[in-house]
């Protein structure tokens, strides 16, 4: 149905700008003169279709805090006792770009007595498989307000918890970067100037001076070529990191060093268990549940993993055993789960070690980063300190030699 853009006087005589959606102007009229206004101007919306638009191209992504706002703003009206369509018109008043135009299609098609998941499942570079199937079981059993409200609260700690991982991932690569661009400034401006000074002193350099200067001449008189293959070095890790093979070995790679390993697994526990545990509690059956959460999981390594023993949990219906045969989950989870399992309180178990292990996560990563900040201080230092003692040491060594 298409969307149209009114302006109207109401009732005291201001100015009211909104959008309707109506089979035709006349019906916006009709529908305007009904609700006490008067129609000064209707046009067709800009609702941007399949075709291209220069201002599409311009709009900002549909971020996780979007998608949370809107979820929010969804189960406070439900609890309220709005209906779900009028809820939609609601909430698509309060979004603009894209996901505004995602909001209307997908109240058009409710209008048209679609169900929300089957109008979200048209939208999964929007909505995750794990959103879509909550507000399914949400509608199945009738509680899609409530099952909204937990979903806003996993969203927030899944969001979290990747932001704090990235940070502490991305905070070394960006010192280290820094790091090489100011070693090539020094070798490429200073260092050749002070070349010209030591010249002209016509003496033995010491060995760090030397090495210092060789450096330098070989980043002046090779600086294409290094940009060059650095820049090859780099997209042919991306190829092949894009490729099937080459991302299993490169996530097999990570396992195997200490510290990201650690990152990898405990995610794996935190995603799987959090996710796990609230769509067995939400409704959800055990075999398409386990579908979801291996497919979340980043590490293709620990996927195969959890995928090797989803085939067994489904066969024998027990999850406790199989899921320490990964060697994924640590020693207090998979008692956790086994109690759980036992008490037949299973998803709330799951829920609790997700939690727990979010929050150790949490901790371990703000320290973390807490303690690479001074180590990165001192590597910096140690390069710049090097370069500076390596220049000052022959005009030192002529002071010495003059009696200065």
């Amino acid at each position: 149905m298409p969307l149209y853009q009114y302006s109207a006087l109401n009732k005291r005589g201001n100015r009211v700008t909104a959008t309707i959606d109506a089979p035709s102007i006349p019906e916006v009229r009709d529908r305007l003169k009904a609700q006490g206004l008067m129609p000064i101007k209707i046009i067709l919306a800009p609702t941007g279709g399949s075709g291209f638009s220069l201002g599409h191209l311009f709009e900002k992504k549909i971020d996780t805090k979007t998608i949370i706002l809107f979820t929010r703003q969804l189960a406070v009206l439900l609890r309220s006792a709005v209906p779900l369509l009028q809820a939609m018109e609601l909430l698509i008043e309060q979004f603009d770009g894209a996901f505004r135009r995602v909001l209307i299609t997908i109240k058009d098609g409710i209008k048209g007595g679609e169900s929300l998941a089957k109008e979200l499942e048209k939208y999964p570079k929007i909505f995750s498989n794990v959103y879509i199937q909550l507000v399914k079981a949400g509608e199945a059993t009738g509680k899609l307000d409530l099952i909204l409200e937990r979903l806003v609260s996993y969203l927030e700690r899944t969001a979290e918890t990747k932001k704090r991982i990235k940070k502490a991932m991305t905070y070394p690569v960006a010192m280290i970067s820094f790091s090489m661009i100011v070693v090539f400034v020094l070798l490429t401006t200073l260092v050749p100037r002070m070349k010209q000074m030591f010249t002209q002193l016509k003496q033995e350099l010491p060995e760090p001076t030397q090495l210092l200067i060789a450096m330098s001449d070989f980043t002046q008189n090779n600086w294409m070529l290094i940009i060059i293959s650095l820049i090859t070095c780099i997209a042919l890790f991306s190829y092949w990191k894009s490729t099937k093979a080459g991302q299993y070995k490169f996530h097999e790679l990570l396992l195997r060093m200490p510290l990201i390993s650690y990152f990898s697994k405990t995610s794996a526990v935190v995603q799987f268990c959090e996710t796990l545990g609230m769509l067995l509690e939400c409704g959800v059956n055990l075999s398409g549940a386990l579908d979801i959460v291996c497919n979340i999981v980043e590490n293709k390594v620990l996927v195969k993993k959890l995928y090797d023993a989803r085939d067994k949990i489904i066969k024998e219906g027990k999850i406790a055993r199989y899921l320490k045969e990964t060697g994924i989950f640590p020693n207090m989870a998979n008692y956790m789960i086994t109690t759980g399992e036992q008490s037949g309180k299973l998803g709330e178990m799951l829920t609790q070690v997700g939690k727990d292990y979010s929050r150790e996560l949490a901790e371990i990563t703000d320290g973390l980063t807490a303690a690479i900040s001074p180590i990165m201080t001192v590597f910096l230092a140690v390069i710049v300190g090097f370069i500076v003692i390596s220049i000052f040491l022959p005009i030192i060594s002529m002071g010495d030699m003059t009696g200065i």
